[in-house]
């Protein structure tokens, strides 16, 4: 079967230096595959890379979604053929409601002329579902949100655009346990919706894997994925560190 993203020994540079030494995985329908690793070890570059951040330049390998090498593609192309990313921290953009913002999303991503009701239906549902107040519509784009309601709206995000992969970067800084199960609960309800949907999560801790539970756990060690495999790999760095794998 396809891999909905698939990552081919992919070496990425910034300012010169190689961060990325070869990065090879691989996300098929339905799979939850998070990716840990030490502070430096390359998994925010990753992130940007797989968007097409500037920043960062692909130097070797490739970028396949859904079987179409998106490599050279720009961060809206890719974005529009399915590929999503959470923030770390999301940018707040005042004088842009949260229901703007989206309806000018669907629109890009669909290409259909998507209306005010429609994305306001469709919201209201959603923010039922993840346990946000009905006033959260009418605010300005993360302007005094709080770290949980950032996350939030980025999983608001994730269901509305209905994107092929979510790409979750280190979702679970500064939140606290309450705020970590709201994301694991809101990308099991977009998941249950949606179950073909590919999460690549990419984090420091185990706390947010016992939310989400990923089908593969990867390792990024100095810019290479050392090891991989199930949930109890995750446990095992919790206890031990890193410095096995260096």
């Amino acid at each position: 079967m396809r891999p909905l993203l698939e990552i081919r020994d992919l070496h990425v540079a910034t300012e010169g230096t190689e961060i990325l030494r070869g990065v090879n995985l691989s996300v098929q329908a339905g799979e939850i595959h998070a990716l840990m690793g030490p502070n430096g070890a390359g998994k925010s570059t990753l992130a940007g890379s797989l968007m097409g951040h500037p920043a960062y330049t692909v130097t070797s390998g490739s970028i396949l979604l859904g079987g179409e090498d998106v490599t050279d593609w720009a961060t809206d192309v890719r974005s529009k053929a399915g590929l999503f990313l959470a923030f770390q921290y999301p940018e707040s953009i005042e004088g842009v409601s949260v229901t703007q913002f989206l309806r000018q999303a669907m629109a890009a991503r669909t290409t259909d002329d998507v209306s005010v009701l429609e994305v306001r239906v469709l919201m209201t549902e959603w923010m039922e579902r993840l346990g946000m107040d009905s006033s959260f519509a009418s605010r300005h784009l993360n302007q005094g949100f709080s770290g949980g309601e950032k996350k939030r709206n980025e999983i608001l995000q994730m269901a509305l655009l209905k994107p092929l992969v979510a790409v979750l970067d280190e979702t679970d800084s500064g939140l606290d346990i309450d705020a970590l199960r709201v994301v694991g609960r809101g990308v099991h309800a977009v998941r249950d919706e949606r179950p073909e949907l590919g999460v690549l999560a990419i984090t420091h801790y185990q706390r947010l894997l016992d939310e989400l539970v990923p089908d593969v756990v990867h390792l990024l060690v100095d810019g290479r994925i050392v090891q991989s495999g199930g949930a109890e790999l995750a446990k095992q760095v919790e206890i031990d560190g890193y410095e096995a794998w260096r």
